[in-house]
Order: C-alpha cells, then structure tokens, then sequence
C-alpha cells in the first residue's frame, strides 16, 4: 500500500487521540476525536484501540505521532539526536507492521542540556511545511511542559522544556500557596506585574515566597494571575535569551494559554503568533510520509 494512496495520521497524546483520513490530494475526508488517549488503554490492547480507529476511518497505511511512542504507549520508538528534519524522522520510525502502521520517533538532546519531546516535533516540522513560520525561527508549545523550538534551516536545531504549567499546578493544589491561588487566570495588572517582575530578574523562588507574605501583611494582588505571570515571565526569559528581541514567536496550543503567552512576549518586545496546531500536525505527517 502506497501512502501517496492515502493515509490515516494519528495524534495519540497522554489523554486524548485525534486521527485524521488524508486522501492522495491531502485532504481530511474524515476523522475521530475521542478521549482515549494511551493511559486509558491497558498494555495489550493497543492493536484493538488501533482497531478501532480503522473501523472508523478505513482500512489503511496508519503513521502515529505522540505519548503512542513512549514506554507507556503502544511501542517504544527510539529518539532522534538534534538536529533533526522529516527524514530523519521518516528514517527511524518505529513499525508495528512494517510499511502500514509506524510510530513517529520523538527528539532528543544528549550530554549536560537533555531533554526529549514527543508530539510537538512532528507540528514544529509542519509549521515550516505548511508556511505558518520561516525555516528559522521560534516555535513554543505552551502547556504542562512548555517546548520552546529553535528551527534552522527548517530543522530541529535546538528545544528546551520548562516545566511552567505543572509548576504552577502544584502551586495551586498542593502548596502553602493554594489558599490565595484562586480564580480563573487572565493577562491583567496582576499578570503583567508578574511577568514584569520576571523580566527584570527577579528571584523565582522569593518572588513565590511574597505571595504568602504580602497576603499576610494585607496585599490586594490577585496572586494566581501574578503567579501565572511570575512563571510565565520566566519561561519567556530564560526562552528568549540570546534572542533577538522584536522577531515573532510561532505559538502552538489552548487559546487561553496561547493569550498569555502572547502577553508575555509584547512584554519582552517579541510578537507572539498563534498557528493551526491542527494544519501544522497534518503538514508535519504528511513531510515524513515522503521520506517512507
């Protein structure tokens, strides 16, 4: 089976799945969103979950991009090295049935800086592909693990994972910090205040402590909207440095999160730009499949 006939791409994260029915033109002729992502499907039974997206959207080649990947997915496909493009992808995918149903690898940084990442290779490649950013340039994936990715060239050259949204989610229910970390996040004064404390160096870790402390001295500041911002901030700091400054940041993800993000970086001087993740994901599979 050729995948210029056609194909099903499949983004399989921690908690969801979406697959896709391309046709040889490239066009979604049909897809399926649900909640099954891998931890919902017990060792084993990954060849009947995948059976299921068959039976869905037909019987055929099937490319796999995700958590499907990981040691807690389907099949452990193994990390490509930095710098890495679509056919370095293309050349170590994981098959489950050889040339019919693969696994994307995910990226990786070796020695003192290593990191690893799986998903967000495949839309960062894409988002070149399809047009949505230059060959050079930033790309960040806000969300639990925020992904900052360098492109050069249209490759991979370099990423960087801060751990800002799960940070902030321990902050929120699991500290001494919970009782004041209340209320929905959005970029107003409190944000801004803590992003502009970020960015001008401020220490994180005291910076989180004057939380408690201004709360019981009487302070009025919304402290989950300046935690966000704290946090945020610098994420953007430390993702911008050696940057220059007044360039556009591609930005993949939740809108509510992108928007603060976004915030953030007109705080920095720097533009950030949402992209389709969804369009950038499908052009990314679509790359790999010329290299299979």
């Amino acid at each position: 089976m050729s995948w210029r006939e056609g194909y099903i791409a499949v983004d399989w994260g921690s908690t969801n799945r979406r697959a896709y029915s391309i046709d040889p033109a490239g066009r979604v002729i049909a897809r399926l969103e649900d909640s099954k992502g891998v931890l919902s499907v017990a060792p084993g039974e990954f060849d009947d979950a995948a059976a299921e997206i068959r039976e869905a959207l037909g019987d055929r080649a099937m490319l796999i991009a995700g958590m499907a990947g990981s040691n807690r997915g389907w099949r452990e496909a193994t990390y490509v090295d930095c710098p890495a493009d679509a056919q370095a992808l293309g050349a170590a995918i994981c098959w489950i049935e050889t040339g019919r149903v693969g696994i994307v690898p995910g990226v990786c940084r070796r020695g003192p800086g290593a990191d690893v990442m799986r998903g967000e290779e495949v839309q960062a490649l894409g988002a070149v592909a399809a047009g949505l950013m230059p060959g050079d340039g930033l790309i960040c994936h806000p969300g639990t693990h925020a992904k900052w990715i360098a492109l050069r060239s249209g490759q991979i050259d370099a990423f960087r994972t801060m751990m800002t949204g799960e940070l902030f989610a321990v902050l929120r229910d699991h500290s001494i910090l919970s009782a004041q970390m209340v209320g929905d996040v959005v970029a107003d004064e409190s944000f801004a205040a803590g992003v502009a404390d970020a960015l001008d160096g401020a220490d994180l870790l005291a910076s989180l402590f004057g939380i408690r402390a201004r709360h019981l001295l009487g302070g009025g500041r919304s402290d989950a909207r300046y935690a966000s911002g704290l946090l945020i901030g610098s994420d953007v700091r430390t993702a911008l440095d050696g940057q220059a400054l007044g360039g556009t940041v591609a930005l993949v993800g939740a809108p509510a999160l992108c928007a603060l993000y976004s915030a953030a970086l007109g705080q920095a001087g720097t533009v950030g730009r949402v992209i389709d993740g969804e369009a950038a994901f499908l052009a990314g599979i679509r790359r790999i499949t010329e290299f299979l």
